[in-house]
């Protein structure tokens, strides 16, 4: 478990990343969610990031999947809620959700308060039909909306999932509605050369926006691991290796300011994004 130097002046606040594998019982799930959390807040963090499918994961999604899936006021939401008001900070983690298309799910980010409040969500847009997975055989696509921005400590935070991490308009699209610490839960499945793209792709996006972009991965066997937040330089202030553990890094108001003073990029571009 590491932890980043805190900055001196300015806005800071403590981002912990928390990779562990979950698995079909959601009581387990939550039990070690707890563990982590309460490491994370112990050492300063008052924002959590858990990853992609943290309520339920087989290895392969099929009909176990579906009936697994629950509304945003079933009890995995409650209980995420009451352990953020417990331990006094917000946390983020990916759930099934039901949907009107009872044969498919929806593959949803909430993000939850210290004061129990549910206050964004975010449905997966790009579903991981690569590497040959077929994800939307059982998740429908969440439908192109504005981001739901919300606020930790003085910075506005955007939430993005796994495979969206290879369509770079998806961060920008959040960070031109505000965000500029960027969460992606992920389970980055293993192979071929995975690893390189994750650790690439998160840096790229980081650098490219000049944000903070603190993503949590699965360990393997299911995910390559490598949780990590990234600086708006691109570099790397945490990074959890193959275990389950969680890693705490500080994001600096000044850092940002700085960053983006040297290195203008958001402002001299010459393109916007588009839905398709």
């Amino acid at each position: 478990m590491e932890t980043t130097q805190l900055p001196v002046g300015g806005a800071v606040l403590g981002v912990a990343v928390a990779q562990f594998g979950p698995g079909s019982d959601q009581s387990e799930n939550l039990r070690a969610m707890r563990s982590l959390a309460e490491k994370g807040a112990s050492r300063g963090a008052r924002l959590a990031v858990f990853p992609e499918y943290s309520a339920f994961f087989e290895g392969r999604m099929g009909p176990a999947s579906v009936a697994a899936a629950q509304q945003l006021d079933g009890p995995f939401v409650t209980a995420l809620a009451a352990m953020a008001a417990d331990l006094g900070i917000h946390i983020v983690a990916g759930m099934l959700e039901t949907t009107d298309a009872g044969e498919r799910v929806s593959n949803t980010l909430v993000a939850v308060s210290p004061d129990g409040d549910l206050v964004a969500t975010y449905r997966k847009v790009h579903l991981y039909d690569a590497f040959g997975d077929r994800e939307s055989d059982w998740v429908q696509a969440g439908v192109i909306a504005a981001p739901e921005i919300f606020e930790v400590g003085g910075f506005q935070v955007g939430m993005q999932t796994c495979y969206d991490l290879r369509f770079p308009e998806v961060t920008r699209h959040l960070v031109d509605a505000g965000a500029e610490v960027v969460l992606v839960p992920a389970d980055w499945v293993k192979g071929p050369l995975k690893e390189h793209h994750w650790r690439t792709l998160a840096t790229a996006r980081a650098l490219e926006n000049t944000i903070y972009l603190a993503a949590a991965d699965q360990p393997p066997p299911a995910g390559v691991g490598n949780s990590m937040v990234v600086d708006p330089m691109g570099v790397e202030l945490v990074t959890i290796g193959e275990t389950t553990d969680v890693a705490v890094a500080w994001v600096s108001a000044d850092r940002l300011a700085a960053v983006r003073a040297v290195n203008p990029a958001l402002a001299l571009r010459r393109f916007t994004v588009s839905p398709r």
